[in-house]
């Protein structure tokens, strides 16, 4: 018989092995493993006994707290599975994915409670709706708790809705089998300890901040120190105050730590390694983290992968500035032209696609979106563009769509945003592409600034030239007061392409 490697059961078995470990701080409490094995007991013979059984779904919407992690592991003792919301999302938005997963259960904050409100009338599958604050409430659970559910390798465990950068979103189904690989992947690539101190601040409704470092922490037996959301000077004052070892973050959380006022006085010397991914992290930003001693590890990831694909390992943050690093040990990664050849010459950029057994088996609901991106042969297209280099290397370019042609030459907005990071008063950076009647696309580059600074498009010109090929210079400079972020921190283009992509005279 197989092993059970379901979510439920794998932290069952880390909580009888190490329970009065510390499992989770929040707010000044802290949860042993075993305390926090009864919190998912309780959670789940409260949701048993109100309907929710295998195969249902259970949708959460709050911002990080222990609750989440508890209705997590309960929906997956009872084989039922779980949907978390990304709670930005208007109430419009929520209600299309709680109906599309036709959820029976949602358990929300009490500060997201007006968001759904109106739209219950919508919301014809919820059978279940309940308070995500009312501890008291979970744990006067029934006293006869149900036997666990033993799910397969293959049952889905999570639907996670992609984050909608360019359109309606689509749920990823993971299942217990993609969870488990993807942590295999990580104690591998990323060597977590059983006594490092990860710092979960990105909200863990998203794979990056629930699958990077936090599920591998639970599972390996570590300390996850939450925080309800993301602040860069709380996350500086709890690294040193709780000596954080790990921390996983976008680009922009630690661009914003770095320029944090406290940044310079932060002890810092208990961090043994940061994970950035989420998007490519501009040059200035590694370096600021290396020139402080601390080593940052790129990675790439998508919801579809569960996330972990690559990782670049400490020892090459210096030489591979700027890679993705290797793939992780059970992951396949190959790069393909637009026919789909698979391109061998290291160097040559084309479209990533990925296999392995940490890669969803679709999305919910939509066998034609899911044909359109999984092969017959199991590789996943991932819609962004990289290329390795001579020692196998992966470096991710852009997105294939953010790609921009101008007079024929090929432009990854990656590239040139990182180098437009470098000048001295730009605070954020984003390149987009615009229609133009000469080159074909024009570069239209949106900058915010900092405070008291001031940037002309022939200065910033003049800057980037230095770094730049010519025809990768933005012919056009806006300056706005900050860039549109969705809740992971990934920049908003298309919502810039809509406010700033016109049509332009030829120059």
């Amino acid at each position: 018989m197989t092993p059970d490697i379901g979510l439920a059961n794998w932290f069952r078995q880390r909580a009888l092995r190490s329970p009065e470990r510390r499992a989770l701080h929040f707010e000044g409490r802290t949860w042993t493993y075993a305390q926090m094995q009864r919190s998912i007991e309780d959670c789940a013979a409260r949701l048993s006994a109100l309907g929710v059984g295998k195969g249902e779904r259970v949708a959460f919407l709050g911002l990080n707290q222990p609750m989440f992690f508890f209705v997590m592991f309960a929906a997956a003792r009872l084989g039922a599975i779980f949907v978390p919301l990304n709670f930005r999302l208007t109430g419009p938005e929520l209600a299309f994915m709680i109906e599309n997963c036709a959820a029976t259960a949602l358990i929300v904050d009490a500060q997201l409670r007006p968001v759904v409100e109106p739209q219950r009338e919508r919301l014809t599958s919820l059978k279940v709706f309940l308070a995500a604050e009312d501890e008291a409430s979970w744990s006067k659970a029934p006293a006869s708790f149900p036997e666990p559910v033993r799910v397969g390798e293959d049952d889905v465990a999570m639907i996670l809705y992609t984050s909608g950068t360019t359109g309606r979103p689509k749920g990823a189904m993971l299942t217990h089998g993609n969870f488990w690989w993807n942590n295999v992947n990580g104690m591998h690539g990323l060597d977590c300890l059983a006594d490092d101190i990860t710092l979960t601040a990105a909200p863990v409704f998203h794979i990056g901040g629930l699958n990077v470092t936090t599920l591998v922490a639970f599972q390996k037996g570590s300390l996850v120190v939450l925080h309800r959301s993301f602040d860069p000077g709380r996350a500086l004052a709890d690294i040193a105050a709780n000596k954080v070892t790990t921390m996983f973050g976008v680009p922009a959380m630690f661009q914003f730590m770095a320029q944090h006022p406290a940044f310079a006085e932060t002890d810092l010397s208990s961090i043994r390694l940061l994970i950035v991914g989420g998007a490519p992290c501009p040059l200035p930003v590694l370096k600021t983290y290396l020139a402080r001693g601390v080593s940052m590890q790129q990675g790439y990831g998508l919801t579809e992968t569960a996330p972990m694909v690559s990782f670049l390992p400490p020892e090459y943050a210096l030489s591979k500035v700027g890679s993705s690093g290797q793939t992780a040990l059970f992951v396949e990664v190959k790069i393909v032209d637009p026919g789909g050849r698979t391109i061998e010459t290291p160097g040559a950029q084309g479209e990533i696609l990925v296999r392995g057994p940490n890669v969803t088996p679709g999305y919910w609901g939509l066998p034609q979106a899911t044909a359109l991106a999984i092969d017959k042969d199991g590789w996943f297209r991932t819609g962004d563009a990289g290329f390795f280099d001579q020692e196998g290397f992966l470096t991710i370019s852009d997105r294939i769509k953010d790609m921009i042609i101008t007079g024929g030459e090929n432009v990854y907005p990656a590239e040139v945003e990182s180098a437009l990071m470098r000048h001295p008063a730009i605070a954020e950076v984003a390149v987009i592409g615009e229609p133009h009647k000469q080159w074909g696309e024009g570069i239209v580059a949106i900058a915010a600034l900092k405070a008291g600074q001031a940037l002309s498009l022939e200065a910033l010109r003049e800057f980037a030239g230095e770094s730049l090929a010519r025809y990768k210079l933005p012919g056009r400079l806006e300056i706005v007061p900050s860039l549109p972020r969705n809740a992971t921190g990934k920049i908003l283009k298309y919502q810039l392409r809509q406010t700033f992509a016109k049509p332009q005279a030829a120059q």
